[in-house]
């Protein structure tokens, strides 16, 4: 058997053997939440987050399909909650041609979070 594929046979058994979840969590290093999350005020936004912000508090409509989804919180940079607690909105960034990095994520207790670079960080919408 060519040694290419004697490796890549033995790489794909290795991850089949992987003890369930440990896959996941091989793309994302686990952070703790620091106890005094950074804040940003609604004043403080850029003007696209605080349009998202007012849509979002209006039940939409929102500007992309993906709007209103499931946030998984993968990268663990959020309090934890059980999955379905957050929901993740586009904030549109101008001059881009894709959604773009910047969001709003929203909790079930009406907590808002900004991110400019696609849930590495987060700050706590302060109202």
């Amino acid at each position: 058997m060519p040694r290419l594929l004697r490796a890549w046979l033995i790489v794909a058994l290795a991850v089949l053997w992987l003890p369930a979840g440990a896959q996941a969590q091989t793309h994302y290093p686990a952070r703790s939440v620091h106890a005094e999350q950074e804040t940003i005020s609604v004043a403080e936004l850029p003007p696209e987050a605080r349009d998202t912000l007012r849509v979002i508090k209006q039940g939409g409509p929102f500007a992309y399909p993906r709007d209103g989804m499931v946030f998984g919180n993968f990268e663990r940079a959020l309090p934890k909650h059980p999955r379905g607690y957050y929901r993740e909105y586009t904030v549109t960034t101008p001059g881009a041609r894709t959604r773009g990095v910047r969001r709003i994520i929203k909790g079930d207790a009406n907590e808002y979070y900004y991110t400019t670079n696609h849930y590495q960080t987060f700050k706590r919408i302060r109202e």
